[in-house]
């Protein structure tokens, strides 16, 4: 019988008809007007949107201003108050286009949806990378000259400065207001003991995470990981409504297929988000390519390699980012130098030997931070170690010097791999090289990171490092690969920083 149909007991004369009422489904529609004020959620949607439209237009405004001015500074053929007016005016002619297409461009890429799912740095770079594409085009179609370009990329470096800024800001404080008001998101965890306890793991090491996972549901036998036990998942839509669950993560990326089906249709009728790890074949599939003309549908996965006019721009990338990077830090590299000369006995760089791009090996450059000895006496500390899989870490690692512990915490002693990526050993960001000893306890699976060059930062370094399981970490190495483009490299750059200046999960 159809669900929401009226069931009459038609063998018993007589009887009362029961109604049997449908389950609540939120998908289904409402009057607009009694929609908008039975949603108190509303309300939050239209500051959101509005404060978020409103630091947009202040940031490309500011953009505009900053750009037009710094290049009337530099002419210094005006007084400054002059200036000031010229690049006010300057500023309200492009304005209107500028915010018009910005606008569009950020709402096609969710820039404005709710927290959860709000994309970050990596897709703000995008979209104002778009815009100023799009911006230069209009004007050489409609016949505007310009003596140089450079309105355009500096207003595009000083968008990506200001908007990011603005909307950091924005995100800092509105979460800091959600969580002074005890708004928390309310996760419920699905999947398999193992991978429910990482991800309950990881959650819970998250810095300021909003996230609160109110317990499990564990298709095998129950993990010991701090959190309670739900029910089963045939209850699921019960445990939903009395834990008053808002998002639904599937912790397992081998979760069953057909039950996967009817959790999420389940969860959607209730307005409950789900999250899914992915699995390592989701994310080889990014890069398949259909092979027409065959009897069965059959998909090529390209290599993850960087070659043509990818490789040219990642080259191109890193040697401008790394000579700025260099000449930039060329203070704070003669002082780690010298201090690390006069502490200690032995070389300033330690060069450790390590598969390159192709398993090659090359010395890998570091500031030296432990005893010279260090490499001797590893094997008698194996007892010690305290990372997952290939790894070999120690928190408390007695070789280092007291120079080297410092180096170590805020991850200096990496910097002279800067010459590397100017020798075209490494790359400023991709998979990170792994010692011979790690090397040679790879998976096979593992080894594919070593298609490309290995690099001084990457997702690893932004996204928990050693807080991460091994094979999670390599998983990151492989999404790197199929979402590579200069924006992420620059975004993974720029998130580097708060991740070393916060020391998270380096040992």
């Amino acid at each position: 019988m159809a669900n929401g149909a009226l069931n009459y007991d038609e063998k018993k004369p007589g009887a009362a008809a029961v109604s049997v009422l449908p389950e609540r489904d939120v998908r289904r529609k409402r009057p607009p007007v009694l929609s908008f004020l039975l949603r108190l959620e509303t309300l939050r949607k239209v500051l959101r949107v509005a404060s978020l439209l409103a630091l947009d237009f202040g940031g490309v405004w500011l953009a505009l201003f900053t750009a037009l001015m710094l290049k009337l500074v530099v002419k210094n053929d005006r007084t400054f108050s002059h200036s000031v007016d010229l690049a006010a005016g300057q500023t309200r002619d492009f304005l209107a286009f500028a915010v018009l297409v910005t606008v569009l461009l950020f709402a096609r890429s969710d820039l404005y949806a709710d927290r959860p799912r709000r994309p970050g740095l990596t897709r703000i770079v995008g979209s104002l990378f778009q815009v100023m594409v799009v911006a230069l085009i209009f004007a050489i179609t409609s016949g505007q000259h310009f003596q140089s370009y450079y309105i355009f990329y500096a207003s595009l470096g000083f968008a990506i400065l200001y908007v990011s800024s603005l909307r950091w800001v924005h995100t800092q404080v509105t979460g800091w207001l959600l969580s002074r008001a005890g708004y928390r998101r309310r996760a419920l965890l699905v999947g398999t003991g193992k991978h429910i306890d990482q991800v309950a793991h990881a959650l819970a090491a998250s810095p300021g995470a909003e996230i609160e996972a109110v317990g499990y549901i564990s298709l095998t036998p129950r993990p010991d990981n701090g959190l309670r036990s739900l029910g089963t998942l045939a209850e699921l839509g019960e445990v939903l409504d009395r834990d008053r669950v808002g998002e639904v993560i599937i912790a397992d990326p081998d979760f069953p297929q057909e039950q996967a089906v009817e959790l999420v249709d389940l969860c959607h009728r209730r307005g409950v988000d789900v999250h899914i790890a992915p699995s390592t074949m989701e994310i080889l599939v990014q890069r398949a390519e259909f092979v027409p003309g065959q009897s069965v549908p059959l998909f090529t996965l390209r290599p993850p390699v960087f070659e043509g006019i990818d490789y040219a721009l990642k080259r191109l990338f890193d040697l401008i980012g790394a000579s700025l990077i260099v000449l930039l830090l060329s203070p704070l590299l003669l002082t780690i130098a010298l201090a690390v000369r006069l502490t200690s006995r032995g070389p300033i760089f330690y060069r450790s030997i390590r598969p390159g791009m192709g398993g090659l090996p090359f010395d890998c450059l570091k500031f030296r931070t432990m005893r010279d000895d260090a490499d001797q006496v590893q094997e008698d500390l194996e007892a010690m170690n305290e990372a997952d899989g290939a790894l070999f870490k120690i928190r408390d690692d007695p070789r280092l010097t007291a120079v080297g512990r410092m180096l170590r915490r805020f991850s200096f002693d990496e910097l002279p791999q800067l010459i590397n990526v100017l020798r075209g050993e490494m790359s400023l960001v991709g998979p990170r090289p792994l010692p011979l000893r790690d090397f040679e306890r790879l998976e096979e699976w593992h080894k594919k990171r070593y298609l490309v060059l290995p690099g001084v930062t990457g997702l690893w370094q932004v996204s928990g490092r050693s807080d991460l399981d091994f094979d999670d970490l390599v998983r990151l190495d492989f999404l790197y690969l199929e979402r590579w483009s200069v924006a992420l490299d620059l975004v993974i750059l720029l998130r580097t920083i708060p991740a070393v200046l916060m020391r998270r999960g380096a040992f």
